[in-house]
């Protein structure tokens, strides 16, 4: 569960889109919320980039009403400051949240406070080791990493987990999802990172989203645009 929106387990696919107002300016980043929900949007994300972003979270959420998930990286006390504000969800990459302890620190709050992580692994940012044994960035490395995350925040006995794979180029992203979707029953929320302006984002979209729902994977979904973010929600 997103707050109230139920992913996997057969649930519909839902949309998802990620706000490009500053978060701490809570009026506009309400605003853009309020005109992604009419669009179309059922769960929406917002950067936490610092403190300020995180405590704005708590005033956010007191006016709107989709579920609200905070994008997290590297300082987990982030992480622990945005759930504590009230966000439905946490997105994570443990890969650069840094050691077993401060991951372990954010998902014991999300497990005291009843709220889901995604773990979000991204073609630019796979461990070294995993790099060196695949000698770059494959889709196998970006499953190899993504499992291993998995396995570190399950092993706190957590298991509200959904996970994203994403690389900037269709057919990395394509075999990815499918080598994962192999590999576990997890929820996997799909789309392709850096899809670029409105045209190129639009095909590469179609294709790799498009191409995974085909083929019964992805259980939410993100177009990702550099644009106003209605735009997304509209592809």
């Amino acid at each position: 569960m997103v707050g109230n929106v139920p992913v996997g387990g057969g649930m519909p696919v839902s949309v998802q889109s990620m706000t490009n107002t500053p978060t701490a300016d809570v009026n506009a980043t309400v605003s853009q919320i309020e005109r992604l929900q009419n669009a179309g949007c059922e769960i929406v994300r917002v950067a936490v980039p610092d403190m300020q972003a995180a405590d704005a979270i708590a005033a956010i959420k007191a006016k709107i009403s989709i579920p609200l998930v905070a994008d997290i990286h590297f300082d987990h006390r982030l992480a622990i400051a945005a759930a504590r504000a009230g966000a439905d969800a946490l997105r994570i990459n443990p890969g650069n949240i840094g050691s077993t302890r401060k991951v372990k620190a954010v998902v014991d709050c999300a497990k005291d406070l009843a709220i889901s992580i995604r773990i979000g692994v991204n073609s630019g940012s796979l461990e070294k080791d995993i790099l060196e044994k695949h000698s770059g960035v494959t889709a196998a490395a970006m499953v190899e990493s993504a499992l291993r995350s998995v396995e570190l925040i399950k092993s706190f006995d957590f298991h509200q987990i959904k996970v994203s794979l994403k690389a900037s180029d269709v057919a990395r992203t394509v075999e990815a999802y499918r080598r994962l979707s192999a590999q576990t029953d997890l929820p996997l929320h799909v789309g392709v990172t850096e899809a670029g302006t409105l045209y190129s984002g639009i095909v590469k979209s179609a294709l790799g989203i498009g191409t995974l729902l085909a083929d019964g994977i992805g259980d939410t979904i993100r177009v990702s645009l550099t644009r106003d973010p209605v735009e997304e929600v509209r592809v």
